[in-house]
């Protein structure tokens, strides 16, 4: 709208100085005549760009939020669906007790196996895959109590996780096992947080 009103404004100036008297279109360049100063219209001129060594103010980027405050906000004892529910209770019964970053690693890898397209599609199927999580018998996931804290931060983790809210601590991680034992794997080392070590 401010552009339209410029645009009109500077049409106008035109109007009035093309139609004006023989005796002002001849004046001297000299003398002061008709312009947009003189009309007032001064302001409505955008202000002539930086020079090349003039700083420019730049936006500031948003502010992250650190992983515990996160967690604060996204806490709950219930889950938002079950592929939620999934990885929350995977979360919880894989890292309870482990540090936030670590928490959240083991999210992460669970998130990473499902998109790899080298273990099952999602988040459930991943977790129930037979072999990959010792809690989980016989493809049932085990309910974590109710209002546990560690459960409700799970919830949180999981949340975050889906969301790509946070950087975990282990990223494109695909693996992970705990660190009093060594299973000799030939993969890559990505990080070590809490009691894990993770892999790609």
């Amino acid at each position: 709208m401010r552009h339209l009103f410029r645009a009109a404004a500077a049409s106008a100036v035109v109007l009035l100085i093309g139609t004006a008297s023989p005796a002002i279109a001849a004046q001297d360049p000299a003398e002061p005549g008709l312009s947009a100063e003189s009309l007032g219209l001064d302001a409505l001129t955008d202000p002539a760009p930086p020079a090349a060594d003039e700083a420019v103010d730049a936006v500031p980027a948003p502010e992250r939020r650190s992983l515990a405050d996160l967690v604060y906000d996204y806490a709950s004892a219930t889950t938002d669906d079950e592929e939620t529910e999934c990885l929350a209770r995977a979360v919880y019964w894989e890292s309870n007790g482990e540090p936030l970053a670590g928490q959240l690693s083991v999210a992460e890898v669970i998130i990473n196996r499902a998109q790899s397209g080298r273990f099952a599609g999602t988040l459930c199927g991943v977790v129930r895959q037979r072999g990959q999580f010792s809690f989980v018998r016989g493809g049932y996931i085990p309910a974590p109590p109710p209002g546990a804290r560690g459960w409700r931060n799970a919830v949180a983790i999981a949340r975050i996780a889906r969301g790509d809210l946070a950087d975990g601590a282990a990223p494109r991680a695909l693996f992970f096992h705990a660190r009093r034992v060594n299973p000799g794997w030939r993969l890559t080392r990505v990080a070590t947080v809490g009691n894990h070590v993770f892999y790609r």
